[in-house]
């Protein structure tokens, strides 16, 4: 796989000092050399990712922030990104990797923002039964690499479930990711997008589990 090109951090860092139209315009041959780059990275990511899963499309962000909702008007972002999308509806899941400076990289898996039909039989599914959840989460080729659990949550229990549930800390997640995260000189390394692609492949059971329960209804009948 092709490495992050060096330039990265020092025109992103000075893109945080000068996050204006006039200087990123002076600078914007510089830019589109460097996303080029990354651009080729990322493919040659999404290229060895393919081998064990079905990635069906990746994606890199642009620069620009959307500050039409926004409190910050900053015209441009100071990091790179992309995600990577599994084939649905079979296979559920996303990946993300995020490159800033100062030590703020990180990739990231799971379920960002499920819609409400898939959070509901998530969480029925744990009303049920979490065992195999807690067994994926706690094997230790899987906590290595990805540590807790992570994502937004409800304050108590979701209507219609038990707060005293023995499974209530995975019911009232709203969200259910998973990062890791890089130095500026761990993404900087060579074989860094080597690591990013085996803990990507690493979170495989996650993936696997969740797609099942959100194919299937709570007998284990498929729908899909």
């Amino acid at each position: 796989m092709l490495p992050i090109d060096k330039r990265v951090f020092p025109f992103l860092k000075k893109l945080e000092e000068n996050n204006n139209r006039e200087w990123f315009t002076e600078n914007k041959t510089e830019f589109k050399s460097i996303e080029s780059t990354v651009k080729k990275s990322v493919k040659s990511l999404f290229e060895a990712m393919k081998v064990h899963d079905d990635i069906d499309q990746f994606k890199i962000f642009r620069i620009y922030r959307d500050v039409r909702f926004s409190k910050n008007k900053l015209p441009y972002k100071t990091h790179f990104a992309g995600s990577f999308k599994r084939r649905k509806p079979e296979l559920r899941g996303g990946y993300y990797l995020h490159i800033s400076p100062n030590n703020k990289s990180f990739i990231a898996v799971g379920f960002w923002d499920p819609n409400k039909e898939d959070l509901l039989r998530i969480r029925k599914e744990f009303e049920m039964d979490a065992s195999e959840m807690r067994d994926i989460m706690t094997a230790e080729s899987f906590k290595s690499v990805w540590g807790d659990l992570e994502g937004d949550e409800l304050i108590s229990a979701p209507r219609n479930f038990d707060k005293e549930h023995p499974n209530i800390d995975l019911i009232r997640k709203k969200q259910y990711i998973f990062t890791r995260k890089f130095s500026d000189t761990d993404v900087l390394e060579p074989n860094f997008l080597e690591v990013v692609n085996a803990s990507f492949k690493a979170v495989k059971p996650f993936f696997n589990y969740m797609s099942d329960v959100l194919t299937t209804n709570l007998n284990g009948e498929r729908i899909i």
